[in-house]
């Protein structure tokens, strides 16, 4: 009977380090189950982290972006005042009676450029120049003898750029060259 109760306390201990066993493989894997879900985490905040980064660094270009060209709008609405006092000049050329009242538009004028000038707004070169489509609009095309192809004979209306950007194109009349050649 000690025999048999010796074999029933070794099967009840084999039985016992058996579910110890089986219990640590079970841990085992839970604990690999858990490194592998933490290293995707892991991954996942460290994608998510750059993925913030980058969007910071997005808006902040996109803000630089917009306040280096905030003025653009209103500058474009002071452009036909400067385009009615330049016409304005060339009338009062015209009629030699009109001396002050040209001094004083001119001086308009001038005034009103160097605040543009200031602001970052420069006209662009008209007459005499190639013809360039990013910079220009064609109105219409006059042969000439005098001025070569696709030179620009007469400037319409002033084209005028912002810092580096055109904010309006010139309208100009194009030479088409000696049309007998």
């Amino acid at each position: 009977m000690a025999e048999q109760e010796e074999n029933k306390e070794d099967g009840i201990e084999q039985e016992g380090f058996g579910e110890d066993q089986a219990e640590a493989g079970d841990l085992s894997v839970q604990l690999v189950k858990a490194l592998e879900k933490n290293r995707e985490l892991e991954d996942k905040l460290l994608r998510l982290a750059a993925e913030q980064d980058n969007f910071r660094k997005r808006m902040q270009r996109e803000r630089e972006t917009s306040l280096k060209y905030a003025e653009e709008t209103i500058l474009r609405e002071i452009l036909p005042s400067l385009d009615n006092l330049e016409r304005a000049v060339e009338q009062c050329k015209c009629s030699p009676d009109a001396g002050a009242l040209l001094a004083g538009v001119e001086m308009t004028c001038k005034g009103l450029l160097n605040t543009l000038e200031r602001f970052g707004v420069k006209p662009m070169a008209g007459e005499g120049q190639p013809f360039d489509p990013n910079f220009h609009e064609a109105v219409a095309m006059e042969p000439s003898v005098e001025v070569p192809e696709n030179q620009i004979l007469q400037e319409y209306q002033k084209g005028y750029m912002f810092k580096d950007r055109l904010i309006r194109a010139a309208k100009v009349v194009v030479s088409k060259g000696n049309v007998e050649e």
